[in-house]
């Protein structure tokens, strides 16, 4: 594959080599400062923060950080949805030199502990509503001291106002902190942006220590270095041809704490100069939808269950929310079915292209074109700087001709150095530079990739292999399914076995002989499936990603019960 085909149908203007600038992350807000001082970065509920003055803040913040103790190579962690806080704690933790942890808010006490003791977290940021959750957990880690944030700090002055009068009349507003712990806005307001501490960091530094969703076992810390997360950013804004820096405002719905919504979504935004909107829960789609017709939002990163549900909202469907200022949706983390790309470009008039990545990379490394030929099932074209190889799943070194099913491998200036605390599998995911994503996958004779299924997950009922996505993509195709996931279950003739989990679309209804049928028609018996739920939702990961894992757990428990 040296020949590197996916060159010459890149889009005109997309750059086939790029040089990257020798600088650490925290400079992209620094840079867009000087670029655009008075555009606005942050956008929330109606409030707008600069870029000037998301600069000073973290500035001001890092000094309140550094005198309750942080230092260079120190693990914080930031336990907060899509709020400006996030931005203004992401970047005084890099000014530092320490290194962000973002903690899903969503995360059991288990997982918190899990996650923070692993990091050797001993500082975390968090939203004042979380604040009890985090004192329960700290006793069982390394946490000695908390920086609280209050939701109001960053309301317009209106809300700010109604905020605190609800929360007053509720539970009194400004809760009482433990001993060592300290408000956010406290120590920003004691130091000035020139009492920031001076700090080297270098493009090597470490910057972020990305865990996986564990999706397919434990969760894991990918470590990316400065320069691996300045390369992605810039990989990600040179495929945005149609972007123009200093005008484009991004709908924030894709959490930031996840890589995707931190890389594709914050760190592009700041980098281009756009605004960004703040959706601190994308499930609330009325929200999102008013966000993006106020603001006229021109870029909508996001994945194909968000995608789905804006499709399926009847509001939306009835033509209530103008959205046609959506020119650019990049969609990843899961498969895009052509159904949910065709209803959405409808719906906006703008463009979803599936793209493809994972933490370790640390976000993108493939994506279909902007304005050139999007291929169904395809997750498009590496990106610039990026090298491919599709490798034997025998022997996981022999490269395979186009159109051969393997695993990929990947290399370029975006993956990461390795996994913190586990060296054994990082030498077995990095092999001599090369990332082994764990993703089947095939190449065509024009450069473009797609994804077979995960390596893991492959299905053998009776000797046979099944992948779960092919199967997924055929009853997708089904009108009446809203959302599917398929994956092997144990069973005691053919050792394993296909089973299917529908959620069906509302007011519709759908049958397991409907659904095996239907598969008869399209597929070999052998990957029809045996067995079909029908539920009311899936298990997803917080961006989307549904959890075969958690489904096979769930049967299994379900079947020992019985």
């Amino acid at each position: 594959m040296s020949d590197r085909p996916w060159l010459n149908n890149y889009d005109q203007g997309v750059p086939q080599h790029i040089d990257f600038p020798d600088i650490s992350l925290f400079q992209l807000l620094s840079e867009a400062a000087k670029k655009y001082p008075e555009s606005t970065c942050t956008i929330f509920k109606g409030a707008k923060i600069s870029f000037t003055e998301m600069d000073e803040i973290s500035d001001r913040l890092a000094a309140g950080l550094a005198s309750i103790g942080v230092r260079k190579g120190d693990r914080v962690g930031i336990f907060m949805p899509n709020t400006p806080q996030f931005v203004m704690a992401f970047f005084a933790i890099l000014k530092l030199g320490a290194i962000v942890v973002a903690v899903n808010p969503m995360y059991s006490p288990r997982e918190i502990e899990h996650q923070t003791n692993d990091a050797g977290m001993e500082v975390i940021l968090v939203m004042s509503n979380f604040y009890n959750l985090i004192k329960d957990v700290q006793p069982k880690t390394k946490i000695r001291t908390v920086v609280v944030s209050n939701i109001k700090e960053t309301l317009p002055p209106v809300l700010s106002f109604l905020f605190t009068l609800t929360k007053e009349k509720k539970d009194g507003f400004r809760i009482e902190l433990a001993e060592g712990d300290h408000w956010m806005q406290d120590l920003i307001n004691k130091f000035q942006a020139s009492d920031r501490p001076q700090v080297e960091v270098t493009p090597n530094d470490e910057a972020l220590y990305q865990y996986s969703g564990g999706t397919t076992g434990i969760s894991k810390g990918a470590i990316a270095l400065h320069r691996n997360l300045v390369a992605n950013v810039i990989q990600i804004r040179s495929w945005m041809v149609e972007a123009k820096d200093g005008q484009e405002t991004v709908l924030m719905a894709l959490p930031m704490f996840h890589v995707y919504g931190m890389v594709a979504g914050m760190l592009f935004g700041i980098y281009t100069g756009a605004a960004l909107v703040m959706i601190p829960n994308p499930r609330d789609v009325a929200d999102v939808l008013s966000n993006a017709q106020k603001y006229k939002t021109t870029i909508f990163p996001g994945v194909p269950t968000l995608y789905n549900l804006i499709n399926n909202n009847p509001e939306a469907q009835a033509g209530k929310y103008d959205l046609s200022s959506i020119k650019a949706c990049i969609s990843g983390s899961a498969p895009l079915m052509r159904e949910t790309k065709e209803q959405f470009e409808a719906l906006t008039g703008g463009v979803v292209f599936e793209g493809y990545g994972l933490s370790e990379a640390p976000t993108a490394s493939h994506c279909n074109p902007l304005l050139g030929e999007n291929r169904t099932g395809s997750i498009g074209l590496p990106l610039p700087e990026v090298e491919c190889r599709i490798v034997s799943l025998d022997d996981e070194i022999t490269d395979l001709s186009t159109g051969e099913v393997g695993e990929l491998v990947i290399k370029g200036p975006m993956v990461m150095k390795g996994y913190h605390n586990m060296p054994t599998e990082t030498a077995n995911t990095l092999r001599d530079g090369w990332l082994h994503t764990g993703d089947i996958a095939r190449m065509d004779s024009d450069g473009y990739f797609y994804i077979v299924d995960r390596k893991k997950e492959l299905i053998k009922p009776g000797g046979y292999q099944v992948w779960p996505r092919e199967v997924e993509e055929v009853i997708c195709d089904n009108p009446k399914v809203l959302e599917v996931g398929v994956a092997g279950v144990p069973d005691p003739y053919r050792g394993e076995t296909v089973k299917a989990w529908i959620v069906v679309k509302p007011g519709e209804t759908l049958t397991e002989e409907e659904i095996k049928a239907w598969c008869s028609e399209k597929l070999a018996k052998f990957k029809v499936p045996t067995l079909v739920e029908f539920r009311d939702e899936l298990p997803k990961t917080t961006v989307g990603k549904i959890l075969r894992r958690e489904l096979v757990r769930e049967h299994k428990e379900g079947a020992a019960e019985a």
